[in-house]
C-alpha cells in the first residue's frame, strides 16, 4: 500500500502487452496483470498467425505473445502472473486487488481484460480447440481451402463469417438451432444468395466428432429429436462474444452487452485516470492489430493524463 504506481494494466494480449511497451519506454513504470491463467489473451489458442504485419512467414499465436510479453519486460514493465479480483476506480487514486491478495494503489489503470468467445459448451468442442474447431473465420479460414465447413450461428456475425469462409471452402453449411435468423436482412439475403452456403435449420450440435482432428458433428434436430452425423473438415462457432467486464459493473459505463464506453476515438472511460483497450471495448473488428493499436492509445492517452496531473 506504501508506493502508489503510475499506471497499472489489468488484462495481457496484444493490447495489454502494447500499452506495457508504450508505458514503460514512457517510463511510467508500468505493472501489468497479465493473469493467473488466461495470460497473453485469445492468441495464446490459435496456431499461425498470417495477419499480423512484419511476420511475411507467419508466426505462431503463442510466440507472438511471448515476444510482445519480452519487449514489454525489456523496457521495465513488471509483469505479474496473476488476476486483478477486485478493483476500486473511482477517486483520484486507484484501488486494487489480486488473487493473492495484495493490495495495491496506482494514479491511472489501463483495463484490457477483453473477451471471450461464447461456446457451444461441448467438451470435445475446446479438446478439437485449433484442429478443425475454431471461431475466428478472419484468423483461421485460410487453413480451409476446398474443404466442407461448417459453421453454428444465427446473427450478423454468423452471415459475415459464412460469406468470408467461401473465400477458401468448398462448400459451408450453416447450422441454425431455429428456422428463422437473427441477423439484420441484408446480411441474411447476401448470405441466402451464396451458392456455396447451405442452411440447415432447428438444428444444434451435440458433438464433435474426431481423435487427433475433428472429422465431422453430431447433430440433432430440435423439433423431432432425431439425431445424426455428418462429416466436415472444420467448425467455426459463431455465436457471439462475452466481454470480461464483471469487475467494472457499477463502476465505468457499459453498453448494453457489457463492453466498456469510451470518449470518442480516445480510450477514455468516463472515469478520469482509467483507460480501456482492445477486445473489453472492439464490438467490430476484433483483431490483434487493432487491440495492440488500441493498447498503444491507451498508454498515450495515460501518460497525457499522468503529465496533466
Amino acid at each position: 500500500m506504501s508506493e502508489i504506481h503510475d499506471v497499472v494494466i489489468v488484462g495481457s494480449g496484444p493490447a495489454g502487452y502494447t500499452a506495457a511497451v508504450y508505458a514503460a519506454r514512457a517510463q511510467l513504470n508500468p505493472v501489468i496483470y497479465e493473469g493467473s491463467i488466461t495470460a497473453g489473451g485469445a492468441l495464446m489458442n490459435t496456431t499461425d498467425v498470417e495477419n499480423f504485419p512484419g511476420f511475411p512467414d507467419g508466426v505462431m499465436g503463442p510466440d507472438l505473445m511471448d515476444n510482445m510479453r519480452k519487449q514489454a519486460e525489456k523496457f521495465g514493465a513488471k509483469l505479474v502472473t496473476d488476476d486483478i479480483v477486485e478493483m476500486k476506480l473511482d477517486g483520484e487514486i486507484k484501488t486494487l486487488v489480486d488473487g493473492s491478495g495484495n493490495t495495491l494503489q496506482a494514479k491511472s489503470v489501463i483495463l484490457a481484460t477483453g473477451s471471450a468467445y461464447k461456446e457451444i459448451g461441448l467438451t470435445n468442442e475446446k479438446r478439437l480447440s485449433g484442429r478443425g474447431v475454431s471461431w475466428c473465420a478472419t484468423c483461421d479460414g485460410f487453413f480451409f481451402r476446398e474443404k466442407e465447413v461448417a459453421i453454428v450461428g444465427g446473427g450478423d456475425s454468423a452471415m459475415e463469417e459464412a460469406n468470408f469462409l467461401t473465400r477458401f471452402a468448398s462448400k459451408v453449411v450453416l447450422i441454425h438451432r431455429r428456422d428463422t435468423l437473427r441477423a439484420s436482412k441484408i446480411m441474411a439475403d447476401r448470405a441466402m444468395a451464396n451458392p456455396k452456403i447451405e442452411f440447415v435449420w432447428n438444428t444444434e450440435v451435440i458433438d464433435v466428432l474426431g481423435a487427433e482432428s475433428m472429422t465431422g458433428l453430431k447433430l440433432k434436430n430440435t423439433v423431432d429429436g432425431t439425431e445424426s452425423e455428418r462429416n466436415f473438415d472444420g467448425l467455426f462457432v459463431a455465436i457471439g462474444h462475452v466481454p470480461r467486464s464483471e469487475l467494472l459493473t457499477g463502476q465505468v459505463n457499459l453498453d448494453a452487452e457489457g463492453y466498456v464506453e469510451v470518449v470518442g476515438r480516445s480510450t477514455k472511460t468516463n472515469l478520469a485516470g482509467v483507460f480501456a483497450c482492445g477486445d473489453l471495448v472492439d464490438h467490430t473488428y476484433r483483431q490483434a492489430i487493432t487491440a495492440a493499436g488500441s493498447g498503444c492509445q491507451a498508454a498515450l492517452d495515460a501518460e497525457r493524463f499522468l503529465t496533466g496531473h
